[in-house]
């Protein structure tokens, strides 16, 4: 296909202005893409015709266009994470016999946005369109575990930002960092009681095909009804790997030994 080295070149500046938070000048977009500054500003010009991106002309630099945004709301109407992921959680409901469900991040909170219920199981907080803070829930510190150290200060600047919950959870970033790198260290997140007393939560993060945490899947059990720990956090794992791909992540190559 002809066209497809300049698609892909669009399609990299768009991500490109998509992961600054400010508008961003031509030679800086041309110098990040590796491209020559002639063909950088061709593709500045066809995406401005279309209305993707826009110039900033009295401060000399480009940004996302109008047509980016309706390509995002256009994205929330058609609901494809919840469309995916429903399949995948009514399979894992079915392995471990406990409730599941599917978190986003938005700032500092999680936001659910699927609930699949295990039959004889109780209703739980987490329902669709409730929000929790991130810090407190399995599903929050697992997706707060893959984002960058910059952007976690960010989200949590001082104690004011640290919300607990049944008066558990951490209250520095001190102390979220240290509960991060045991996420990171174990390769899944899990809460006890912080966000329903007697209720335990095993997750794992969903990542995109830039390694970004895309959602967060959890599994919630009864303390007094622990299940095998080891198995539900294949199950988990599992889940999430498989979700992770459907969303194009590539394969992680099978482990050797």
């Amino acid at each position: 296909m002809a066209n497809a080295p300049a698609a892909a070149q669009a399609l990299a500046l768009l991500q490109l202005l998509a992961r600054h938070a400010e508008p961003m000048p031509g030679a800086a977009i041309a110098r990040q893409l590796g491209l020559p500054r002639s063909s950088t500003y061709h593709l500045l010009g066809v995406l401005s015709d279309s209305g993707f991106v826009t110039h900033l002309r009295d401060e000399r630099r480009w940004g996302l266009g109008v047509a980016a945004f309706e390509l995002g709301t256009a994205y929330v109407r058609q609901a494809p994470l919840q469309r995916i992921a429903r399949p995948v959680l009514a399979r894992l409901v079915d392995a471990t016999t406990h409730n599941a469900h599917l978190a986003v991040l938005h700032g500092r909170d999680v936001y659910y946005v699927i609930e699949e219920r295990a039959r004889g199981r109780p209703s739980l907080v987490t329902d669709v369109g409730v929000r929790l803070p991130a810090s407190v829930t399995a599903s929050g510190l697992a997706m707060l575990a893959v984002l960058p150290p910059v952007q976690v200060r960010a989200l949590y600047p001082d104690r004011g930002s640290f919300v607990q919950r049944n008066n558990l959870g951490v209250t520095s970033l001190t102390a979220l960092r240290s509960e991060l790198a045991q996420v990171r260290k174990r390769g899944y997140a899990v809460e006890t009681s912080s966000v329903t007393t007697g209720f335990a939560s095993i997750a794992v993060a969903v990542l995109d095909h830039n390694d970004r945490p895309a959602a967060g899947i959890a599994v919630t059990y009864p303390v007094d009804d622990a299940p095998d720990a080891a198995a539900l956090v294949d199950a988990v794992r599992s889940a999430a790997a498989e979700l992770s791909t459907r969303l194009g992540r590539p394969r992680a190559p099978a482990d050797p030994r």
